[in-house]
């Protein structure tokens, strides 16, 4: 491969070579008035009145870069997208920077940049700031990502784990652990015809959650650290616990077949386009009938309720087939590294 088909230390200079990655990769793929000016900072337009800022970063490391059903690109930003969603935020812009390694393939790039440009089309969204840095080979890994995506939280909207309420429902939009077993069996060579990551930005279901009228108490990404540990936080804020109903968990077969294969939990494996809902019971029945009305919600399923505090400081069981509880903790080691 010639040296014009890799990223050099010079596209990261400031100079020439930058300004050719800007103009003739980065521009055309993300395309808007903000970014076209190529000034020092975005000068977006004003919120909508009485709606409140949401502003989030994020950084991505996943290994490898591409894997079926995405890329660093397309996840970072459904990630920075989704962690906006799920706070209630109708999400705006972003903000995107790379960080290569000299060497990196120029097709490589190219397909990261054309992941980030569909999602952002995706979720209605504009990368209206980016900045791009190459470190000398061996520093980097191939790329990174780093994000920051504004949003605004409509007049009226509340959800937080501090509304949460025993008697209160569990819901996930979808099969869970398909990103992270994705990611582990890509990076193992295992493989799948079937097995897809499930990244996706999730601002559209959201919004048709709302629109259904549908308030719920709280929602989450269940990215690092998966399902299991994503509960653990609700319940410890919300100072209740959690139970789970093993026999109502979506959960693939090839998904499994990975976990078993690799000895891991999928319970504790990231997920990059589904969300987890609280709701007060009686909105249980319809949360349900508008996530399977929706192509990123036909998984859903009702897993679980919200109870009382435990003994002992349990925040999470899983009542299991055979009629028994078992708990989900933190993870007390070291999560699966590069999942996102």
């Amino acid at each position: 491969m010639s040296a014009d088909e890799r990223v050099l230390l010079g596209h990261g200079a400031g100079g020439r070579l930058t300004g050719e990655l800007v103009r003739g990769l980065f521009l055309p793929a993300l395309a808007n008035p903000h970014l076209a000016t190529l000034s020092d900072a975005a000068v977006l337009p004003e919120l909508p009145a009485g709606g409140r800022p949401a502003l989030t970063t994020d950084a991505f490391v996943v290994d490898p870069l591409l894997f079926p059903g995405g890329d660093l690109g397309y996840l970072s930003v459904c990630g920075t997208v989704n962690d906006l969603a799920v706070a209630g935020a109708v999400p705006r812009s972003l903000t995107w920077a790379l960080i290569l390694e000299e060497g990196l393939p120029r097709d490589v790039l190219e397909r990261l940049t054309a992941g980030a440009a569909k999602a952002a089309r995706q979720a209605g969204v504009q990368v209206v700031a980016g900045d791009t840095k190459v470190v000398p080979r061996g520093k980097a890994d191939g790329a990174f990502a780093v994000t920051a995506g504004l949003g605004v939280v409509p007049s009226g909207r509340e959800c937080g784990d501090e509304f949460v309420r025993a008697g209160d429902r569990v819901v996930v939009s979808g099969s869970v652990g398909d990103h992270g077993a994705t990611v582990m069996a890509a990076r193992h060579g295992l493989g799948s015809a079937t097995l897809r990551s499930d990244c996706a930005p999730l601002r559209a279901l959201v919004d048709a959650v709302y629109e259904a009228g549908v308030a719920p108490r709280c929602m989450h990404d269940p990215t690092r650290g998966g399902l299991a540990t994503t509960l653990n936080e609700v319940a410890a804020r919300a100072e209740l616990a959690i139970e789970l109903d093993e026999a109502a968990l979506p959960i693939r077969a090839e998904v499994a077949a990975v976990c078993e294969l690799l000895g891991l939990d999928p319970l504790y494996l990231a997920c990059e386009g589904r969300a987890v809902f609280v709701v007060a019971p009686e909105e249980e029945e319809t949360l349900l009938a508008v996530l399977r009305d929706h192509e990123l919600g036909q998984g859903a399923a009702g897993i679980g309720r919200v109870t009382q505090r435990r003994e002992r400081g349990v925040r999470v069981v899983l009542r299991t087939a055979a009629g028994g509880l078992r708990p989900l903790d933190l993870l007390s080691g070291m999560d699966l590294p590069r999942i996102c």
